[in-house]
């Protein structure tokens, strides 16, 4: 059994979260975390980059002069690539960098990053993270206090825009639903925080996608 350290806000451990590795897969799937790194930063790729070859820049395709006896090198029409206003050689074309990766991939994925931040303990639980109005200060203050200001995924069960307007401006923070939360964003933090509630809403839904694919 693996254990999630439970502070509060002043960052004093005041208990322990115990989590079944089997829970997250029991293991941590690096060739899956590998594919799954690729398969997010491919889609991040816009892909509209285009550049016309030898077929789609204006000019004649005349020869422009004769093959021997001119005492020059060999030439053709006005497009070659060889010459200034000529198209590419090797012309750019509009693609999709997407890559497929499924529904059942894609959690599995997940699960195996949250596991290896708890493996490596670099995954927490802060209670106390409610705010009424933002509070940017306060926020680093307990991020700072919990040794977690140098990079943390800040996950939450519901949307909270005075958290969100808090968090927004701390360097290297960013702040997620729980249920939007996929394993590129949990592998670049260098800290995974949660809330109560997020934990929670996370057990829960592991716990039912598990039933459900063992029935």
């Amino acid at each position: 059994m693996l254990e999630i350290p439970v502070l509060d806000t002043q960052g004093t451990r005041i208990r322990s979260e115990t989590v079944d590795p089997m829970l997250f897969g029991g293991c941590v799937r690096y060739d899956l975390l590998k594919q799954a790194v690729v398969a997010y930063r491919a889609a991040l790729r816009q892909g509209t980059v285009a550049t016309k070859d030898r077929g789609e820049v204006a000019g004649s395709t005349r020869k422009l002069y004769r093959q021997k006896g001119t005492g020059r090198a060999r030439m053709g029409n006005a497009r070659t690539p060889q010459r200034r206003g000529g198209g590419r050689a090797f012309a750019k074309r509009t693609r999709d960098f997407s890559q497929r990766f499924p529904r059942k991939m894609r959690r599995l994925a997940r699960d195996s990053a949250i596991l290896a931040k708890v493996v490596g303990g670099t995954a927490l639980i802060v209670e106390g993270l409610h705010f009424d109005k933002p509070e940017t200060k306060r926020m680093a203050g307990i991020l700072r206090a919990a040794k977690a200001d140098r990079g943390a995924l800040v996950t939450v069960a519901s949307p909270s825009e005075p958290m969100l307007k808090s968090v927004r401006n701390i360097p290297r923070v960013e702040m997620k639903l729980i249920g939007e939360v996929n394993a590129y964003d949990v592998l670049r933090s260098r800290n995974l925080v949660f809330t109560p509630e997020a934990f929670q809403a996370l057990k829960a839904e592991v716990e039912q996608a598990r039933s459900s694919s063992e029935g």
